[in-house]
């Protein structure tokens, strides 16, 4: 399993993990020597990741957590804590797409707004809090959260809720990068673009909606959850020591142009 030693002694939380992009940043974590605590809504998406972790060689939890629920996001970061011993990474990436309801504002009911900033929005402030104060316990650490080029550009258009949810979640980890800087903690942002993942199947399952897409994207192509997973470690890794504050676009050059 463990094809480098970047990772080596890390311990990390892995919210969205059990599918998509969050389990790929699980496998990598893992490959690079963290022991990972694979955290989802779908415990056994959550177990199948972890259990194909260990098969490896690796070593990973797999915990039941709804990151709109503070209690199970408490919970679950305290049974990381007491299994690794301590926690210094956390990947805050669970998050929804809600095709056929998210839509243009005068048209979108509050249900969907409201299900949609309680997930992608107060679902990462819930695991930074709870992830941020085990980082603490352990003299600092190293925060992740998944965001989205939705959230500086209007490259989603109709998706309201979700664009607003992933503005959202830049502007928390820019406050969280500057109050925690001098408590050893780093925060950083992923802002991946159309990628092949469950979030999106729905939509790419069109061929013409599809090819739509992907002629946006000067690569030309989706990218592949490892692709994202591997920016993710290096922000994780020590070799990002001196990155706190950023996003980092990982999008094919759409948001370039």
């Amino acid at each position: 399993m463990v094809v480098s030693q970047r990772l080596h002694g890390k311990r990390a939380i892995v919210t969205g993990g059990g599918s998509g992009i969050g389990r790929g940043v699980a496998i990598k974590l893992a490959q690079e020597g963290a022991r990972v605590a694979v955290l989802d809504i779908n415990l056994e998406a959550a177990r199948r990741v972890a259990e194909g972790i260990g098969a490896a060689g690796g070593e990973a939890l797999a915990l039941c957590s709804n990151v709109a629920d503070e209690t199970a996001v408490a919970d679950a970061v305290s049974a990381a804590e007491e299994r690794f011993g301590g926690i210094d990474t956390v990947i805050a990436n669970a998050g929804i797409m809600l095709f056929g309801q998210d839509t243009i504002a005068t048209d979108l009911d509050l249900e969907t707004w409201r299900l949609c900033i309680d997930v992608n929005l107060t679902g990462m402030f819930l695991t930074c809090k709870h992830g941020l104060r085990a980082l603490q316990r352990n003299g600092g650490g190293s925060v992740v959260v998944t965001a989205s080029p939705t959230g500086t550009h209007a490259c989603a258009p109709t998706f309201t809720a979700y664009s607003t949810s992933k503005a959202g979640t830049l502007g928390l980890m820019r406050i969280l990068a500057i109050d925690y800087v001098k408590k050893n903690i780093r925060v950083n942002a992923v802002l991946p673009g159309t990628t092949n993942s469950p979030l999106v199947t729905k939509l790419m399952e069109d061929p013409a909606t599809r090819a739509e897409f992907l002629s946006k994207i000067p690569m030309g192509r989706a990218a592949d959850a490892q692709e994202i997973a591997s920016v993710i470690a290096f922000l994780a890794s020590d070799e990002a020591s001196y990155v706190t504050g950023a996003a980092w676009y990982a999008d094919g050059g759409l948001t370039a142009i």
